[in-house]
């Protein structure tokens, strides 16, 4: 009796050996485990917000996982909570922008292996195809960068053309732009004279800008200090940066195409 169960157990550790080796245990269980990367090797990404998050979009990956939801109007005055740490400690790459201080006291904290991932936020057009396929490069996703770049820059064409056909009087209006809405000037063939912010802007800052007779101001919806030349009769316009829960950049740039034409039409 002993020799037989011996050769039982044998027998049966074979059998498990094989069909660890085959993986036909797999197709009882096709969901991956916790912590496991997502089919075909692609990576799983954690961003910060949702414009890193549409940059890893764009870049080709497709497991994003945001941390600051989309109502919190100043990232960087996000607080972690535990899930956020859950979710890093599971991560393949986290992505952050300079100016959120949070993100790498979030790896930290998940005690994650994660490659943390400094990303430039801007959505100037040369800087976002840098930064796409610098990601893409990371990611191992070159061939999905390039499909999304070829529509984004056919589309971005379209809005610009679109928009310069719509100046007043046929003339390049001159814009003031807050520092991170300057790609919006750029969006509309518009002659920048000035910029402002971060920070309120200063009585001195009000009198040179004011001096420079712009047609528009284009503000930062996330981060507007209010009017900024109420007495020169600039139209301001709101600027979004942040694309939304679809994780899109495009519509970012349809919307301040949008906004764009109402301020130079006067409606």
């Amino acid at each position: 009796m002993a020799r037989t169960r011996v050769r039982i157990t044998s027998l049966l550790a074979l059998s498990a050996a094989l069909l660890l080796a085959t993986g036909c245990g797999a197709a009882d269980d096709p969901a991956p485990k916790d912590g496991a990367k997502p089919p075909e090797g692609k990576p799983s990404v954690v961003v910060t917000t949702t414009w890193e998050g549409a940059f890893a979009k764009a870049a080709g990956a497709e497991d994003i996982k945001v941390i600051v939801p989309q109502s919190v109007h100043h990232a960087p005055d996000y607080d972690p909570k535990p899930s956020d740490l859950a979710a890093v400690a599971q991560a393949d790459f986290v992505l952050y922008a300079p100016f959120e201080p949070y993100a790498a006291k979030i790896k930290e904290a998940a005690g994650s292996k994660a490659k943390l991932v400094e990303v430039e936020l801007d959505n100037d057009p040369a800087k976002v195809s840098a930064e796409v396929g610098r990601l893409a490069g990371l990611f191992g996703t070159a061939e999905a960068a390039a499909q999304w770049k070829t529509g984004f820059d056919a589309e971005y064409a379209k809005l610009n053309k679109e928009l310069e056909a719509g100046w007043p009087g046929g003339r390049s209006p001159a814009v003031v732009t807050q520092v991170f809405t300057a790609w919006s000037a750029k969006l509309a063939g518009a002659t920048t004279v000035g910029t402002y912010g971060p920070e309120a802007v200063t009585p001195a800052q009000l009198a040179e800008l004011a001096a420079k007779k712009p047609a528009l101001v284009l503000d930062n919806a996330h981060m507007s200090t209010g009017p900024v030349l109420p007495d020169s009769g600039a139209r301001q316009v709101k600027i979004v940066n942040y694309p939304g829960e679809d994780l899109e950049l495009l519509p970012v740039y349809r919307n301040a195409a949008a906004e764009l034409k109402k301020a130079m039409s006067g409606s």
